[in-house]
């Protein structure tokens, strides 16, 4: 395995971390879920130590080296995933859907749920992926960014589409072909997260936000604006209502949203920059319109019928978590197995009813009705044709272009 010099970490990347842990997507309300978003998230502890030590860059593309399969003697599978992202019983003794898995193919799940940030759980399993080693899980559960990075070190497994049927079939048309995996031949998502445009009604009179440009430049609304502290999600819904496709933005693209969002803190357009703590703001009018995390909305809305979203005709950000099989896997056709599991139609269905997060899944929404018609009819959980196709990712960052822009924005917000 080729060894590489770990990079450093900016302060202004290190500031990203923290405000994605305490307040952005790493403290996302929904269940209370830690996420990580942007460069990860980390403990006070962890910090230091990636301060000291780095993460690798992504320097090389190519397939992680094949493992020994023991799948077919060893019926067992181990899945490594976030806090309350797994369907429970309503004793809470039991998961269902793993259970019935496990009914099914005879393969035993071992489920832990380990992952508390994506940094973290990387300083976790880097030294046994960079020496070659199993990491002793079959199957792993990660946002966006660290997924390309595992891939393109090499250090996760190519999966093999005879065993994954119904995930290759069920795959929503939005999320097969990210810049860091084309064609999914490395991962697949678990589910989406969707950044939108949220206000309150009555704070803007009866009237309706549905731009980034009304939310920078409306009048009705100066003072009462929010935009959030991910950059990735600020900057790229920017991008997205100045015309540019935050998949392919150039260094001066990125230039021009950084002022563009700047002219708007200047004349006190924006009121100030959040993370997921605009919730209580926009639910007692204090913000009339912002930024807004669809999972927020979602939980919002059920007690406030004032709180609104609109989803941009030029378009949002979408981020993903995804399954992956990390190099030297023991189990790697039981975790395929295990992936297709969750996309067959009757078992997203019941996943997506849990945890409400966009559901990857195409053609399950009859399957989601029998079980909550209004989940079903929720278009930031089962996003129709007309919202997927308004969908874009943020570009993967090179580990210049993550310092040069996360020092940007951080100037930007005051941080």
């Amino acid at each position: 395995m080729e060894q590489y010099e770990p990079d450093r970490l900016s302060a202004a990347q290190l500031a990203a971390i923290r405000r994605s842990m305490t307040s952005g997507r790493g403290a996302l309300s929904r269940r209370s879920l830690l996420r990580a978003g942007g460069v990860g998230a980390l403990t006070a502890g962890g910090l230091a130590g990636l301060t000291a030590c780095g993460i690798p860059p992504a320097k090389r593309e190519g397939q992680g080296p094949a493992s020994t399969d023991r799948s077919a003697k060893e019926k067992t599978v181990s899945f490594s995933n976030w806090t309350e992202y797994m369907d429970v019983s309503e004793d809470e003794k039991s998961r269902p859907t793993l259970e019935a898995f496990t009914e099914r193919t005879g393969i035993k799940v071992k489920y832990t749920e380990d992952i508390n940030d994506n940094v973290e759980f990387f300083g976790k399993i880097k030294p046994q992926l960079a020496a070659g080693q199993d990491t002793g899980r079959d199957l792993i559960c990660v946002t966006d960014w660290l997924a390309a990075r595992i891939i393109r070190l090499g250090w996760a497994q190519k999966l093999d589409p005879a065993n994954l049927p119904n995930a290759y079939a069920n795959l929503s048309a939005q999320f097969r072909r990210p810049d860091w995996d084309p064609g999914r031949s490395y991962s697949y998502p678990w589910t989406g997260i969707s950044t939108v445009i949220a206000y309150n009604v009555k704070a803007t009179g009866g009237k309706k936000v549905d731009s980034v440009s009304q939310l920078l430049d409306d009048p009705a609304l100066k003072g009462r604006v929010g935009f959030l502290t991910e950059m990735r999600d600020t900057v790229g819904m920017t991008l997205l209502d100045m015309g540019k496709d935050p998949g392919k933005f150039t260094d001066a693209d990125y230039d021009a949203a950084i002022g563009r969002l700047q002219k708007a803190v200047d004349k006190k357009q924006i009121r100030r920059f959040t993370g997921n703590d605009y919730t209580s703001d926009l639910d007692k009018g204090d913000l009339a319109a912002c930024l807004a995390w669809a999972g927020d909305v979602i939980q919002l809305q059920a007690d406030n019928p004032d709180i609104q979203y609109t989803i941009p005709n030029a378009g949002y950000i979408t981020s993903t978590d995804n399954l992956l099989v990390p190099a030297q896997a023991g189990h790697k056709a039981n975790a395929e197995k295990l992936i297709d599991h969750y996309y067959e139609l009757p078992v997203a269905a019941q996943l997506a009813a849990y945890i409400n997060y966009v559901c990857p899944v195409d053609g399950v929404k009859d399957e989601l009705a029998k079980i909550d018609p209004e989940l079903a009819a929720n278009t930031l959980i089962l996003p129709d044709k007309a919202m997927a196709k308004k969908s874009r990712a943020f570009r993967s960052l090179t580990a210049e272009e993550e310092t040069a822009y996360e020092e940007k924005f951080a100037k930007l917000i005051g941080a």
